[in-house]
């Protein structure tokens, strides 16, 4: 039997309906904030993604799927979704009318690491950007949208980790200090610390090996050594959460691993994933669309790993699993013409279905709507139609209520909205 490949997973019936409503979420509330959906390609230019992740970072080293067409050009399946938008951004000239765009983007992303808890070699991913604006407004505003997307799906036990990388004048200061302590520790580091210590010490605090992880552990904070108007930035960020309520933690550890992000950084950690605990995460990347090709314009994003986050809320208990509204059982083969007739004209109405195309007894067709969690079940046979009237069985509160063949389907539909089972 051909099974599925490691690190990768069939998003089964009963899951989907999670899925569907976290998207429908995701949508209302980035809309409400002014975001606009784009759909990017699941293929790019390997190119694209060395340069924007940058070359010594674990994914462009080993996680990337990455492999040579028939002309001998290197293509990669998107383990991440920023540098695809920044691409479409600067192909597409969309500055040109107006720099300021808020786009978000929803599907799957794939990295060949070892699979662990929620997390997959191909995995889903909610990504917002946003393009041409400066203000730490926005950077705030982007934490704020997660507390209102988290809150709305009742996930707990959260909370937003925050820290500042600083920009190109904070760096050489803090490179030099950082330089001096990593080589104080170089005997405990692992290979690829050793060997980015010179290309990129930023790289060395954002490093996942647990010796490396407690060599770093005094290791100076960047935000220790803003320039002043990052900090004026960083301060205004804080500035904003407090005014709004968002609780968050000032982490001076906090390093984003990828290497285009400057100033403002953040993770949404919750404590329900074990040691994987960050379930969102972004931050500015000011220079990231100049480096692609683009013209000098800023921007902020971040990225919500889907699959973790169904994994939180079903542990918190949350089901959107659904059967059908009506299940009908049908009783005898003239039954079955009738009753297929009635399906399909509730399904043109909006009304889900199912039914029992084979012989079966009105006990075993019972026991199948019980199994697909059916909320009502329309029961048909030669008795009902000789006597022009069908019994509909709400199966939570057992009420079984007689109604008229004539205009059936009407009845049911407006029985059903009665009963709170859809929303019309």
């Amino acid at each position: 039997m051909i099974q599925l490949i490691k690190g990768f997973k069939d998003i089964l019936p009963e899951e989907t309906a999670l899925w569907q409503y976290i998207e429908k979420t995701v949508a209302d509330i980035f809309e409400d904030f002014g975001f606009r959906e784009i759909r990017i390609p699941i293929m790019e230019r390997t190119e694209l993604f060395a340069r924007s992740i940058g070359e010594d970072t674990d994914i462009v080293e080993k996680e990337m799927y990455t492999f040579a067409d028939r002309k001998g050009e290197l293509l990669t399946l998107r383990p991440e979704a920023t540098a695809s938008v920044v691409r479409a951004y600067i192909q597409h000239k969309m500055y040109a009318p107006d720099p300021v765009r808020k786009l978000y983007t929803v599907g799957p992303m794939f990295r060949r690491e070892r699979p662990q808890k929620g997390r997959y070699r191909q995995f889903y991913q909610i990504n917002a950007e946003v393009f041409g604006v400066a203000s730490a407004y926005i950077d705030a505003q982007l934490i704020i949208m997660l507390d209102v997307l988290f809150n709305r799906l009742m996930i707990k036990d959260i909370r937003a980790h925050i820290n500042s990388l600083g920009c190109p004048r904070c760096r050489p200061g803090f490179k030099n200090v950082l330089d001096d302590f990593i080589s104080s520790k170089i005997d405990r580091l692992c290979a690829d610390c050793k060997r980015r210590k010179d290309r990129n010490p930023l790289r060395v605090l954002d490093c996942k090996v647990p010796s490396c992880r407690e060599a770093m552990a005094d290791a100076p904070a960047l935000i220790d050594h803003l320039c002043e108007t990052c900090r004026e930035h960083f301060n205004t960020v804080q500035e904003i959460l407090n005014a709004q309520g968002v609780e968050y933690l000032l982490d001076k550890g906090l390093v984003r691993g990828l290497d285009y992000y400057t100033r403002t950084t953040f993770e949404i950690q919750t404590g329900a994933l074990g040691a994987q605990n960050a379930i969102a995460g972004g931050g500015r990347y000011d220079r990231l669309v100049s480096e692609l090709g683009g013209p000098e314009i800023p921007a902020i994003g971040f990225a919500i790993g889907f699959d973790r986050l169904v994994e939180v809320a079903l542990q918190q208990k949350r089901s959107l699993d659904h059967g059908p509204d009506v299940f009908i059982a049908a009783l005898g083969e003239k039954s079955r013409q009738v009753a297929f007739e009635w399906s399909c004209d509730l399904n043109r109405t909006g009304i889900s279905t199912d039914m029992e195309f084979a012989d079966k007894s009105l006990k075993s067709q019972m026991k199948r709507a019980n199994r697909l969690n059916a909320a009502h079940v329309l029961i048909v046979g030669e008795n009902e139609l000789a006597g022009g009237e069908i019994i509909l069985r709400n199966m939570d509160t057992k009420e079984q209520l007689a109604l008229p063949i004539e205009g059936l389907v009407k009845l049911i539909r407006d029985r059903i909205r009665e009963d709170n089972i859809i929303d019309r």
